[in-house]
C-alpha cells in the first residue's frame, strides 16, 4: 500500500476473534486506526505484543486497534493455536484471522509484524514492518492523533 491510500475493506476473514468490525465502523468512529499484522510462528511478533497492547490500552478512547493474524505456513492455520496465542498474549482487540491471505493481499503486506496507521478518514499515514521501531510508531500514532509525544 502507498501512503494516503484508502484502507481496504475488512472482508474475507476465515474467522474473527474478539468481535468483528468493518471499515465503515472504524471510519464512523472518527478515530485513527492501527492495524497490526502478526503470526503465531513469528518470534518478533510475540516480543512486540506488549507494545501493541500498550498502544491499545493507552489510546483506548482515541485510537482503534485491530489485529490481523497472517499465517506464514500450514502450521499457522490451526485455530486452537491462534486462539491460545491471542489469549496468552492478552490480545483483546478485534482480530481478523486471514488464513486465506485475502486481507494480506488487499494490503499488499509481506511482513510480520507489520503496522499500518490510518487517519480518521481511513487514509494510510504510516507503515512499518519488523521488530523494534516502537518509538517511530508512537511518533506516527501521536501525529495522526494530533497529540504531542507522550
Amino acid at each position: 500500500m502507498k501512503l494516503r491510500e484508502e484502507m481496504p475493506e475488512l472482508t474475507g476473514a476465515t474467522e474473527w476473534i474478539n468481535g468483528e468490525v468493518t471499515k465503515e465502523e472504524l471510519i464512523e468512529s472518527g478515530k485513527p486506526t492501527l492495524i497490526h499484522f502478526w503470526s503465531v510462528s513469528c518470534g518478533l511478533c510475540k516480543e512486540a505484543m506488549p507494545d501493541v497492547n500498550e498502544f491499545r490500552d493507552e489510546f483506548e478512547d482515541e485510537l482503534n486497534v485491530i489485529s490481523v493474524h497472517m499465517p506464514r505456513s500450514e502450521k499457522d492455520l490451526e485455530m486452537s493455536v491462534i486462539n491460545a496465542m491471542a489469549q496468552g498474549h492478552d490480545i483483546t482487540q478485534p482480530t481478523f484471522v486471514d488464513s486465506e491471505h485475502k486481507l494480506t493481499d488487499a494490503f499488499e503486506n509481506q511482513y510480520v509484524p507489520a503496522y499500518y496507521v490510518f487517519d480518521a478518514e481511513g487514509k494510510l499515514r504510516h507503515f512499518q514492518a519488523g521488530g523494534g521501531g516502537m518509538k517511530m510508531l508512537r511518533k506516527r500514532v501521536n501525529r495522526v492523533l494530533g497529540t504531542e509525544e507522550k
